[in-house]
């Protein structure tokens, strides 16, 4: 389970290092490989154990190719989809293509999201963040039956 917020650096080769409070859980699951994809609603990158993203390649392949919405989840997720491996340092290489389309430059923000983690353009973390928590606070976003009925 992935939770948690981290300020995270992308150094000049495109690597960034995987906090070590993830990274025992992180091999324990996926050994050192991980699959980095796009989001495709934001401009960020998910993150997830090999195993997790296989349960979901799964799920995309039985997607119908005949229907639009579904060939453009499939096109863009698998498409970009880039097996990554955590090196002896706990670090991984942002493929180019990847950090180009999230805005990811040195500063980022790694976003645990239980069994994935996003990871953020920390500038576009920050805005969005503020985005949100204004939308909630006007009442702006509308909330779907299920989170209606979530008690916190």
């Amino acid at each position: 389970m992935f939770r948690g917020l981290t300020a995270i650096q992308i150094d000049t080769k495109g690597r960034l290092s995987i906090p070590s409070r993830y990274r025992t859980p992180l091999l324990d699951e996926t050994g050192n490989s991980v699959v980095i994809t796009i989001d495709t609603e934001q401009p960020c990158l998910l993150l997830y154990p090999t195993p997790r993203w296989l349960e979901i390649e799964q799920k995309l392949e039985q997607l119908s190719s005949f229907h639009p919405a579904s060939r453009r989840i499939q096109r863009l997720l698998m498409g970009h989809a880039t097996d990554v491996e955590l090196d002896s340092q706990g670090r991984i290489l942002l493929p180019p293509l990847l950090r180009e389309y999230a805005g990811l430059e040195k500063s980022a923000m790694l976003v645990g999201q239980g069994k994935k983690f996003e990871i953020w353009n920390e500038a576009q973390w920050q805005a969005g963040r503020t985005a949100w928590l204004a939308d909630a606070a006007n009442g702006a976003s509308s909330m779907s039956a299920e989170l209606l009925a979530l008690s916190l």
